[in-house]
């Protein structure tokens, strides 16, 4: 279904246009919400990225005299895809002008330190790109049709551009467009919700999808050039549901049409459950694979590296979940006799925070090998601890002679009876005893997904990791947001407690990736503490290599 929700605002459109006619931009700029850190180059392989819109080609730059032709853009406003007709009159005649289109580039920005990651914002940079080439008629007019492309929303300069002189300018408004599907199936039912004309800059750029006035989640769109795609599981009772993706910075802004973006309209429509059939195992949806395009590896350093070793490290595998098996491959030693594989790790929180440290370097002992000649091989168990990037190293005493990074990827937590048979997937009951054994186990108690109205149950998750990409993981219930948990303090294993509430049925509890804020805090980071629906294709933690997923569970609750 495709929407075109709320009035659009012709009067705000002429003042905006106005005033962007006024500063009309005609040469790169740029900014930043936190002009902080390094930002990011989008990993390569993110799905539907739309092209550079027209030609592609960045324009270069050009001066604007005062008088210039006003250049007719119909209609004036739109969303992507619509048609649009670009003309002139009283130009040069029997002229040819190149048509010019304003746009940006946006990104994130991280803080990349040796043994952390940090979230430090946004930033962007604005330019304009050939539309093409038009030539006047005898009367010094000329048309030229085409269609919105897929860009950001807000205000888009159009010059008619010769001999790099601006000759005619116009301006056109790209609004927001909003498709979903599929619009009915049972409880569980993946929604793709699709939502064009997200801008590049803080006060456009973000989106809140609500399901039955409940917030579920954020939507950005900083690498996917202002349109954003996120999927959300459908829940509550048989019927119809009302989902709606409103302008935000992480929580909805009720009154756009007095804001400074009116253009930032909602986009609506209705799904209907048509029937339940119980609770669905659990199940993990993995970000997109992709490339990063950040090479430092948290807790990978040259320090107590031997400066004469050659010896290269390798891995049969460089990543997975905790418990895993890997094969160390180490050539080209010098040194012989007994060496040690270790787990290069941290170990500490964000809050009990002694003389400032808040977290320290930790080794953990993986194996020891006798190394006879240049190259030793060693088959390793990947700890339970801490998610993220780690670092494998092979040791003589303090001395570092190899190392290469693994990635720990988050799991669910898997309960096993006594023989080791799995019996359970991350859903239990809760153990509110209180005794040791409850405390070590996060309070996670007997396995099971179908609990009484009201009784307390718990999820529990592996591998979490300390990094303010990695280190908590929102949680919905219902497409709710209800808050976050956090992974650090407890090495990585993570159990929240929740109540079956909402009535008789199945619900549904997800867990999602979220832009952590807090401790330690940094100025200008917007979109924080909230879940992020568009983690798999515009999260920031993607560049730096980072692969975390949503996590879908269901539950039955009986009388």
């Amino acid at each position: 279904m495709k929407l075109h929700i709320q009035a659009r605002n012709s009067v705000a459109f002429s003042a905006a246009v106005a005033l962007t006619m006024a500063i009309a931009m005609v040469s790169p700029a740029s900014g930043a919400d936190a002009p902080v850190g390094t930002s990011l180059i989008a990993p390569a392989g993110i799905p539907n990225i739309p092209a550079v819109p027209f030609t592609g080609t960045k324009m270069a730059n050009f001066t604007t005299p005062q008088t210039m032709v006003n250049l007719s853009v119909v209609p004036a406003q739109g969303i992507v895809g619509d048609p649009i007709v670009v003309s002139g009159k009283a130009m040069a005649p029997n002229a040819t002008f190149t048509l010019t289109w304003s746009t940006s580039d946006a990104s994130w920005v991280a803080g990349i330190e040796p043994n952390t990651a940090n979230y430090m914002g946004t930033s962007y940079s604005n330019y304009n790109v050939n539309m093409a080439t038009v030539t006047t008629d005898a009367t010094g007019s000329f048309s030229f049709a085409t269609k919105i492309p897929s860009d950001w929303g807000g205000v888009h300069d159009i010059y008619a551009v010769a001999d790099g002189v601006g000759a005619g300018h116009g301006g056109l408004q790209v609004a927001r467009g909003f498709t979903m599907k599929p619009t009915s199936g049972p409880v569980g039912t993946p929604i793709t919700v699709t939502y064009t004309g997200l801008g590049p800059k803080l006060y456009a750029a973000g989106s809140a999808l609500i399901y039955d006035n409940h917030f579920a989640g954020e939507m950005m769109a900083r690498w996917t050039r202002g349109t954003a795609t996120a999927v959300i599981l459908a829940s509550g009772a048989v019927g119809k549901h009302f989902i709606q993706a409103n302008e935000a910075i992480s929580f909805s802004y009720l009154n756009v049409m007095q804001s400074p973006v009116p253009y930032a309209n909602s986009g609506s429509g209705t799904f209907t459950i048509t029937k339940d059939n119980g609770a669905f195992k659990p199940y993990i949806q993995w970000p997109s694979k992709v490339t990063p395009t950040v090479s430092n590896r948290t807790t990978l350093s040259s320090i107590g590296l031997d400066p004469a070793t050659k010896a290269v490290a390798s891995l049969s595998v460089d990543s997975g979940p905790v418990g895993s098996k890997t094969t160390v491959n180490i050539n080209g030693l010098t040194t012989t006799g007994s060496h040690q594989i270790v787990w290069a790790t941290v170990v500490g929180n964000r809050v009990n925070c002694t003389t400032g440290t808040c977290w320290v370097y930790n080794s953990l002992p993986l194996a020891t090998v006798d190394v006879t000649g240049p190259s030793v091989s060693k088959e390793v168990t990947i700890p339970d601890h801490l998610g993220g990037w780690h670092v494998i190293q092979i040791k003589q005493g303090d001395m570092i002679e190899a190392q290469t990074a693994f990635y720990v990827k988050e799991s669910i937590m898997p309960f096993l009876d006594k023989s080791g048979k799995t019996i359970g997937m991350g859903l239990a009951t809760a153990d509110v005893s209180g005794s040791v054994e409850a405390f070590a186990k996060g309070g996670a108690g007997t396995p099971t997904n179908t609990f009484k109205e009201g009784e307390e149950f718990t999820i529990s998750i592996k591998g979490v990791g300390w990094t303010q990409f990695d280190n908590t993981l929102a949680v919905t219930y219902d497409n709710s947001y209800i808050g976050y948990g956090c992974g650090f303090n407890s090495n990585g294993y993570l159990v929240v407690h929740l109540r079956a509430l909402g009535g008789v049925g199945t619900h549904i509890i997800d867990l999602r990736p979220l832009l952590y804020t807090q401790q330690p805090s940094f100025a200008n980071t917007p979109y924080g503490m909230a879940p992020v629906l568009t983690f798999d294709r515009d999260f920031a933690g993607l560049a730096l290599g980072y692969q975390i997923p949503a996590f879908h569970f269901a539950i039955n609750i009986k009388k």
